[in-house]
């Protein structure tokens, strides 16, 4: 390395050639890690990819990803294949050879609901061990205000025997929302770069430079960058809870919160969330917040609520289910019931959604027998969630007493009622968690209709 990246300026990577000459190394090959590799890769970038979990690793090696297939899988193979993303597990190794080191490791919640860092201050405390003069360590997960001082800082400056701003730079450049985030989101997405020390704040600032398509919001204050990024994803999952009990409401109402959603959207008076049951999936975000106002002795009432409402939305969903099920003179014990949708995005292949897999369990603990579909996923990407799987959407509603929509494909808002009304066991209910088929068209056909947030069925 000619010139140390903390000294880094625009016109030394203005170009693929130039860029090629640096190395960045990505902590966790989680969504965060993969995209970003995939970012860096095409920007010109030599990216080593690095992860405990071997398996991944050797999937990551022959350029396969967990999620985004039709997206991301063209990418890791394209630079699998040139030479620029390598995968490896030696943490030590990859850090001794890179100018670039990218954490996305993530904090987890315990069974107590608790903050765990260990994973974070053990990845920390590995990266420092073989950090190298010069080089430059950027956070990118979402953290508690003051961790990135109080823990990681501490732990690289212990383990390296460096001093941040001095021998190697440290900056905090978070990525929100991670579960909605895409290759085409995230290079669009205006990003917080934060650091304490003028050098490591403009290398920072210069690197994700090129991968970002907008113009970074830069700030020496990074503790109150951690809380703003904090509260913006706790508002979110805030926003969910508020459409999930509006959703409830409406369906007591006799409203569709769906219609009422797309007449906030034509008016100028704002937009309102979907509601979803995808968050039952523990997030850490409103953890990490609880946690901190806690330590403060302090309660923070509206983000513990929001947690409590989307937890228990699964609840109502299985309710919603079983209601419609003995609309059609049925009990949910015994009853054939198929999961439509289970990749996480819709019309495209992506990981599956853990609410599905959380969703196929309580339903068979019940007594029912559950099947999956979607038909961007093979049955091999779905045999991990150990339910049965169907290759076929005919397979898939043959017999059934219940179809639940669980992901909002376009092959699913141009079912054939009165082909699906031969191939079920009628009378029959279709459970609609996305909004995307007609009520009225539905119960016309004789299918029991329920909806999450659609109170407007009439059987």
């Amino acid at each position: 390395m000619s010139t140390s990246i903390l000294h880094i300026k625009p016109e030394e990577l203005d170009s693929v050639e130039k860029r090629r000459k640096h190395r960045v190394s990505i902590m966790g090959c989680g969504r965060n890690g993969v995209l970003h590799a995939c970012l860096f890769a095409e920007a010109g970038f030599k990216i080593i990819c690095v992860d405990a979990d071997r398996a991944l690793v050797n999937h990551l090696a022959k350029g396969k990803s967990p999620f985004l297939k039709d997206k991301v899988e063209p990418l890791l193979k394209k630079h699998v294949k040139n030479g620029c993303i390598t995968a490896a597990n030696d943490v030590k190794a990859a850090v001794a050879q890179s100018d670039v080191i990218l954490i996305t490791t993530q904090a987890k919640i315990d069974r107590k609901k608790k903050v765990n860092y260990l994973d974070v201050e053990k990845i920390c405390a590995q990266v420092g061990s073989s950090l190298r003069r010069g080089s430059l360590v950027v956070v990118m997960s979402v953290v508690g205000p003051a961790t990135a001082e109080r823990l990681i800082r501490q732990t690289l400056e212990n383990t390296s025997g460096f001093k941040v701003g001095v021998h190697f730079g440290l900056a905090y450049s978070p990525v929100r929302i991670l579960d909605q985030q895409n290759l085409e989101k995230l290079a669009d997405c205006n990003r917080i770069v934060a650091a304490t020390d003028k050098d490591s704040l403009n290398a920072a600032s210069i690197i994700l430079g090129t991968i970002a398509r907008k113009d970074a919001v830069k700030t020496n204050d990074v503790k109150t960058a951690e809380a703003a990024t904090l509260f913006e994803s706790v508002q979110h999952y805030t926003n969910i809870a508020l459409a999930n009990e509006f959703a409830c409401f409406c369906e007591k109402a006799g409203i569709d919160y769906h219609e009422a959603k797309e007449l906030a959207e034509k008016s100028a008076h704002g937009t309102l969330f979907s509601p979803t049951l995808t968050c039952r999936n523990i997030r850490e975000e409103p953890y990490l917040l609880l946690e901190e106002a806690e330590n403060l002795n302090m309660k923070l009432l509206i983000p513990a609520v929001a947690i409590e409402i989307n937890e228990e939305i699964l609840k109502h969903v299985v309710s919603l289910i079983r209601e419609s099920l003995r609309g059609c003179g049925k009990t949910l014990r015994r009853a054939k019931i198929s999961l439509l949708g289970i990749s996480q995005t819709s019309n495209m292949k992506d990981s599956p959604k853990v609410s599905a897999e959380e969703l196929a369990k309580i339903l068979e603990t019940k007594g029912a027998k559950v099947s999956l579909y979607d038909p961007y996923l093979s049955g091999k990407d779905l045999v991990d969630l150990g339910h049965r799987v169907k290759r076929k959407f005919a397979e898939a509603t043959e017999g059934v007493d219940c179809i639940v929509i669980l992901t909002g494909h376009n092959r699913f808002k141009r079912l054939n009622l009165k082909k699906l009304k031969v191939m079920t066991r009628m009378p029959a209910a279709i459970v609609d968690f996305e909004g995307v088929v007609d009520p009225e068209k539905v119960e016309r056909e004789g299918f029991i209709y329920r909806g999450l947030g659609r109170g407007v069925w009439t059987k």
